[in-house]
């Protein structure tokens, strides 16, 4: 493994919330970073302005798309790390418009993992997959308490022994890329590492209803716009701030001896639970000060989990991480956030 302080790391989607996130953690490191985005993603360019005032020039931004096979591989060139975050990320989305979905998702990965193939220095190759090819779950035994659905009998939580079960177009796209580069590391050897990652929040996480659910309900309660939660309001998710999913990134490429061909549940673990608006609801109103904190509710979404919680002991036997931040003190952090910068989300 090259030493960190001269890795050539490549970020697909590394304009967008976690890639930003973790493109400056890694440009703080000493790496020599390159962001492969489209800029398609709503604050993505704003982002990107936020990293060159952080970081001057100390960087490499292309313009581009994975569906571009061509353009992909120039840019993976002498790469040491490639992080593939770029994605299309909603599930609603993916119901709409199917043929985009699995064009980013798959086609692109596929784009992504074969140029890390034909590089001829053995990159590590880590990507950022979804606690959602798990499906439904609905041979999991659930139970229904006071505030929260919780599991009957997982008590730490989601295995990564846990069946697949593709549910929704983005459920089958991002899962045929996470078996793809699952399988790249047994057919050729490439040093791949598949992150099934839960609900990641945190700032620069310019969240909206279809996707990251964290965000919006802060910007929404901050900025009094409407909030919509569709179910009962108990379903329950693990929440993991972003920079301790930065440190899983970094520590699962420092120890690829022995992440390579594996895959990790990455998410808040049982610690770190909170049913997304019976208990997130009283936890924000307090941190806004905002007692009438409210919302309308709207009918199940298809496939949508009463409850998902990973267990991370995988993680943390493989290369010692466990989340550090705290549910409430993440969300105040996002929170603070959020009111320092209403400006991004005014229009």
């Amino acid at each position: 493994m090259t030493s960190s302080a001269s890795r050539n790391v490549l970020i697909t989607g590394g304009a967008g919330f976690i890639g930003v996130n973790l493109a400056g953690r890694m440009i703080g490191a000493g790496d020599n970073v390159t962001i492969f985005d489209n800029l398609s993603r709503r604050g993505a360019d704003r982002n990107l302005a936020w990293l060159r005032d952080e970081h001057q020039e100390d960087f490499r931004f292309i313009h581009g798309d994975i569906r571009d096979a061509t353009a992909i591989a120039e840019a993976a060139r002498g790469a040491h790390v490639v992080c593939h975050l770029a994605a299309q990320t909603a599930v609603t989305t993916s119901v709409t418009d199917p043929r985009t979905d699995f064009e980013v998702n798959a086609i692109g990965t596929f784009n992504v993992l074969e140029a890390a193939r034909q590089e001829g220095d053995d990159p590590v190759f880590i990507y950022a997959s979804t606690n959602k090819v798990y499906g439904g779950m609905e041979d999991v035994e659930v139970v229904e308490q006071e505030t929260r659905h919780t599991y009957a009998s997982l008590l730490r939580g989601v295995e990564e022994s846990q069946p697949l079960d593709f549910y929704s177009p983005y459920g089958c796209s991002k899962g045929a890329a996470d078996q793809y580069v699952h399988d790249y590391h047994r057919i050729y050897g490439l040093r791949t590492v598949v992150f099934r990652q839960s609900c990641i929040y945190g700032p620069r996480q310019m969240g909206v209803e279809d996707q990251g659910w964290v965000a919006w309900f802060v910007i929404a309660a901050l900025l009094g716009r409407p909030i919509t939660i569709y179910g009962d309001g108990k379903q329950v998710r693990d929440l993991l701030y972003i920079d301790d999913l930065v440190g899983a990134y970094q520590g699962a490429i420092e120890k690829i001896e022995t992440t390579a061909g594996q895959i990790y549940n990455i998410g808040g673990g049982a610690s770190n639970t909170i049913a997304i608006w019976s208990e997130f609801r009283p936890m924000l109103a307090r941190l806004l000060q905002s007692p009438g904190l409210a919302a309308e509710f709207g009918d199940w979404r298809a496939g949508d989990q009463k409850v998902f919680f990973c267990d991370t002991g995988k993680a943390e036997r493989d290369f010692g991480w466990a989340p550090e931040v705290g549910v409430e003190d993440g969300v105040g952090r996002l929170a603070a956030w959020v009111g320092e910068n209403a400006h991004l989300f005014q229009d």
